[in-house]
């Protein structure tokens, strides 16, 4: 899987929703979803970003995407309820969702964690996912056969030190995400979640300043399993953690 090439095509005819799509690893899905033929709803908060992501999509000759400027951190329940209904009313169907947008927040001890640090990281990594995926299930389940990716970390597997409400939210999305699976177990919709490892990302940068970024593989080195995923040939994968770089 971790050298799966996907046919040409391979995506055509599915609508994917892509978080955080303005940069980084998302941006990186998002290109490669369109070249493959899927329409991809760019979602993030900065419109410049996702306008030059969608100008790439077009570029690659992909089908004309759609920009949904939202900032996870201050949306509300019914900002998802309008963005499925609206989904709902121009495409059909979701066929793919890929949480991929999450915040850091500030590492160190435990006891120095703030309220407010602790509160904004969940909104991003937990609860922007409770509610997005609350609110697009029904429109995932006209799917005929929907993927849904959530984004875990090694952290979010073994708990390290200083790494506070990052890891602890990314341990809950992989509960959020195995509780999803078995409820949907034998439907038309399948959930997993996806480590993409050290990464070449403004993130990975943050966590680790003084770390080479050439020693690091790049978004587009990680993206066999995050098409494989998105594909029907995964079909029978469900209730699964992936890792995008062997070990």
């Amino acid at each position: 899987m971790h050298t799966y090439q996907a046919t040409d095509n391979y995506l055509k005819n599915k609508t994917i929703l892509v978080t955080g799509a303005g940069d980084g690893i998302g941006k990186e899905a998002a290109l490669q979803y369109g070249k493959y033929g899927a329409t991809v709803i760019l979602l993030g908060k900065t419109v410049a970003k996702l306008e030059s992501v969608y100008d790439e999509i077009i570029a690659l000759g992909g089908p004309e995407p759609a920009i949904v400027p939202l900032d996870l951190k201050g949306a509300t329940s019914q900002h998802y309820r309008d963005m499925a209904n609206t989904i709902g009313d121009q495409f059909g169907c979701l066929d793919g969702l890929l949480h991929n947008a999450s915040l850091l927040g500030h590492l160190g001890p435990f006891t120095q964690i703030s309220e407010n640090d602790w509160q904004n990281v969940f909104q991003v990594n937990l609860t922007s996912q409770f509610l997005m995926t609350q609110a697009l299930i029904p429109i995932l389940k006209k799917a005929p056969n929907a993927s849904v990716i959530f984004t875990t970390s090694s952290v979010g597997i073994t708990g390290r030190a200083y790494w506070g409400p990052y890891a602890i939210s990314k341990f809950a999305t992989q509960g959020m995400m195995q509780v999803l699976a078995d409820e949907y177990d034998n439907s038309s919709i399948r959930f997993n979640s996806l480590n993409p490892g050290a990464t070449r990302t403004l993130m990975r940068s943050k966590a680790y300043p003084a770390e080479n970024p050439e020693s690091l593989k790049t978004p587009a080195e990680i993206m066999p399993l995050y098409l494989y995923l998105m594909g029907n040939e995964s079909s029978e994968e469900n209730g699964q953690t992936f890792h995008a770089q062997p070990k």
